[in-house]
């Protein structure tokens, strides 16, 4: 069974930075693309960074590129979502999940499983 565990997010004031963490486990990470999305309250699901399986590639929604960087390692199983330059709109519940469809990097349902979350606030 896929198990897929955020960590890293908190409370940080606006122009900070966090680094969150997933670790996965349950199937050959190194075979599937990630991504990472992040939900706030009232709002759907919506896209922000994913990763091709070999890191080679990478993709990012235009509301945080240039500040967020999305990074694997696959001999720990885990993926990275550095964020600096945080603002209070990122404030939102993040996810990680694992891509198995072959389309669209932004979609949600492109995506097979995900993670509990971790919470990011962003005070200004």
């Amino acid at each position: 069974q896929v198990q897929l565990v955020e960590s890293g997010g908190g409370l940080v004031q606006a122009g900070g930075s966090l680094r969150l963490s997933c670790a996965a486990s349950g199937r050959t990470f190194s075979s599937y693309a990630m991504g990472w999305f992040r939900q706030a309250p009232g709002k759907e699901r919506e896209f922000v960074a994913a990763i091709s399986w070999s890191g080679g590639s990478t993709y990012y929604a235009d509301s945080v590129k240039g500040r967020f960087t999305i990074s694997r390692d696959n001999a720990k199983n885990t993926v990275y979502l550095q964020m600096n330059s945080l603002k209070p709109e990122d404030t939102a519940v993040y996810y990680c999940a694992d891509r198995s469809g072959q389309s669209s990097w932004y979609e949600v349902d492109e995506y097979d499983y995900w993670g509990q979350g971790t919470q990011v606030t962003v005070s200004s």
